[in-house]
């Protein structure tokens, strides 16, 4: 596991990427967890009849790719998600794969809120979302006690 990083930490000009192949079945499972079965999405005699000639993920599956950087890498844990921004630009297919990219562009230090720009791109480099996000990131606590009664600092966490 990766060193938790602390708001100090964190640069304007960072970024962190996360990607994923996009399958049938996390189209299904998506779909299954939000209750959206867009025959766009699900369908495949229906999509074939579409603009996009067939099935297309959920906007929101792909964007939450997003909210896996976030909250896994940069910022990273400790990272309070306060609001974001989609503009979906190209469709995103089953067998496409996928790059979630986070770029640090601001940071308010008085609240230690960072603003990131967020995009997510496929395999042939076209970008699919593009959009902000706004997080805080939490002060770590400075020291953790172990069950053993050991104390370690966050410094020393790994």
């Amino acid at each position: 596991m990766q060193k938790e990083l602390t708001y100090e930490d964190i640069q304007i000009g960072d970024r962190a990427a996360f990607s994923k192949t996009i399958s049938e079945f996390d189209i299904y499972q998506f779909a299954g967890i939000t209750g959206d079965f867009n025959p766009m999405h699900i369908d495949e005699e229906f999509a074939d009849k579409t603009i996009f000639k067939d099935r297309i993920a959920h906007g929101l599956l792909t964007g939450s790719f997003i909210s896996t950087v976030l909250g896994m890498k940069l910022p990273g844990p400790n990272s309070i998600y306060l609001s974001q921004n989609f503009r979906f630009t190209a469709p995103v297919k089953v067998g496409d794969t996928i790059k979630a990219v986070v770029e640090v562009i601001e940071k308010q230090n008085d609240k230690k809120f960072i603003k990131l720009k967020t995009r997510v791109w496929n395999q042939r480099q076209e970008m699919v979302v593009d959009g902000e996000a706004l997080v805080m990131k939490k002060q770590l606590d400075s020291q953790k006690s172990h069950s053993d009664g050991e104390t370690i600092s966050a410094v020393d966490k790994q």
